[in-house]
């Protein structure tokens, strides 16, 4: 059973589903609101920014006061690949940096439909090249983002290998978005709720915003539809509860089909992008520490160890 404040959360999103149904906001009035909302987030305690220029895409270092030296988190923020920036994540970022203890890049990446696909998997790329170009090596770096900042980091992993790139040491999804094509039944009964909510929103148009004239099943729009061989290890964390569960556990299946190592850790009830209110909602805390956890095993563990060393486990909240 999700807590009494994640319960708060879930009432409110329902009970504005019914506004956003008969209004349907356009996209610039959803940017709008997105960013006005970010304005009651606040950083955490000892965790300091600084602006930087990566090759021309705007960005934020985001480093906790005790981060530890050459490690570095390169996170991707979600918002449909049409919404959401720096600002809207900034809190999310600094929590999760200073949970794993390390600094974070995080980059305003292109969105469509301005800049369709494939301008947000190159502003992925530039952001990580760059950063081996700073001197990190790619065995001190994790790349992380959620929805489809998460797809994107998939996305990234996918295009590295292709290309015979060095790829990161591990990568972290958070209730990614995995597969854009959002065939009917995605939109479960289970997930009544999310589901006119997203329907509201008009979430169906986003993906063919963002690909354009390029098909929504391939592989670096929808991870889901790539070969997922030859992949680092992942850590992909989703709700049962949310529209996007049923796709996140089917990539984990095909993924470690595959041979790739996939740490799923499920959690009961809570609804999508429940990881935005660790201030408010307990389980997103937990979550973070769950991330935590992940990267310090991954940094612990020998890069050549087995693949059998990074266990595919679920773990309920």
């Amino acid at each position: 059973m999700s807590s009494p404040q994640h319960a708060v959360l879930q009432q409110f999103l329902v009970a504005a589903t019914g506004p956003l149904a008969e209004r349907r906001p356009r996209l610039p009035a959803m940017r709008l609101f997105a960013e006005l909302l970010a304005f009651g987030q606040f950083m955490p305690w000892n965790v300091f920014l600084e602006d930087v220029d990566v090759e021309g895409i705007p960005g934020e270092w985001v480093r906790p006061a005790e981060a530890a030296e050459g490690r570095v988190l390169l996170y991707l923020h979600g918002g449909g690949y049409v919404l959401g920036s720096l600002n809207t994540h900034r809190s999310l970022v600094g929590r999760l940096a200073q949970k794993c203890g390390v600094a974070a890049l995080a980059i305003n990446y292109r969105k469509a439909p301005e800049y369709p696909f494939p301008a947000a998997l190159e502003d992925a790329l530039t952001a990580y090249f760059w950063l081996l170009n700073q001197g990190y090596a790619p065995a001190d770096i994790v790349v992380a983002g959620d929805s489809a900042g998460g797809g994107l980091a998939l996305a990234l992993l996918l295009a590295l290998r292709d290309a015979d790139e060095p790829l990161p040491a591990a990568a972290v999804g958070l209730s990614p978005w995995t597969d854009l094509q959002l065939p009917a039944g995605t939109l479960r009964s289970v997930c009544h709720d999310e589901s006119l909510l997203l329907e509201a929103l008009e979430i169906r148009n986003w993906g063919p915003l963002y690909a354009a004239e390029t098909p929504l099943s391939h592989p670096l729009i929808s991870p889901a539809r790539a070969e997922l061989h030859g992949l680092p290890p992942l850590l992909l964390q989703v709700s049962d509860a949310e529209v996007l569960g049923d796709d996140v556990r089917r990539f984990a299946e095909r993924a470690r089909a595959a041979g790739t190592p996939v740490t799923l850790q499920i959690f009961d009830g809570l609804v999508h992008w429940w990881h935005l209110f660790w201030r408010f909602v307990p389980e997103a805390d937990i979550a973070l520490d769950r991330v935590a956890d992940f990267t310090r095993q991954i940094w612990v563990l020998p890069a050549a160890a087995p693949a059998g060393s990074a266990a595919a486990i679920r773990q309920a909240a």
